[in-house]
């Protein structure tokens, strides 16, 4: 239970951040670099949250990884203008178009993410391999 409610408390600080990014910064690196970047830590926290923080943390960093780089590529695919999708709202969601630089932004992040892991694991000791009831 505490595990979660730690991811629990990440998560909605980084919402906190991606929402004053989104408010306050426009048309320059942080928007649309930093906000990526962190999306991705958004993500890991949100996934940890919802699982308990009990799986490899690499594994999910990875497969957050795959998760957002098939979301670039359906926007490349254009999903919401061949489905029809006029809903603002779900086009901010899915997003309309591609960029290479987001592929490095969540790249980014997710190695970023995997140092936080690897540096907590040489500090603390082994998260992954710690008997602890994490409901």
């Amino acid at each position: 239970m505490k595990r979660r409610l730690i991811y629990a408390g990440l998560f909605v600080l980084l919402v906190g951040v991606e929402v004053v990014i989104a408010l306050t910064q426009h048309d320059n690196f942080i928007r649309y670099y930093g906000g990526d970047i962190i999306v991705m830590w958004v993500l890991y926290c949100f996934v940890q949250m919802v699982l308990g923080g009990k799986n490899n943390h690499y594994v999910v960093n990875v497969c957050l990884l795959a998760f957002a780089f098939a979301v670039e590529f359906i926007q490349k695919w254009g999903f919401v203008d061949k489905f029809g999708i006029e809903n603002q709202f779900l086009r901010v969601l899915f997003g309309t178009s591609f960029a290479v630089e987001d592929l490095l932004s969540y790249l980014a992040g997710t190695l970023i993410a995997c140092a936080g892991v690897f540096a907590y694991n040489r500090l603390f000791g082994n998260a992954d391999n710690k008997n602890e009831k994490a409901d």
